[in-house]
């Protein structure tokens, strides 16, 4: 929430685009030389994510 240009919000529900599996943002941050966002999980702390590796769930 720090940044309107990142597309997920901490505490938001995404789904992992490889595994399907439901995940909760716990974290996000901007990595400038990559000029992209990584997002850190609660059910998976010590993984990180791109936005290309996550989407919307359908449950929102």
């Amino acid at each position: 929430m720090k940044n309107s240009n990142n597309l997920f919000n901490d505490g938001e529900v995404v789904k992992v685009q490889k595994t399907g599996e439901l995940v909760t943002i716990s974290k996000s941050q901007y990595v400038k030389h990559m000029k992209k966002y990584s997002y850190k999980v609660i059910e998976h702390p010590s993984t990180f994510y791109f936005e290309e590796e996550l989407q919307k769930s359908q449950e929102d």
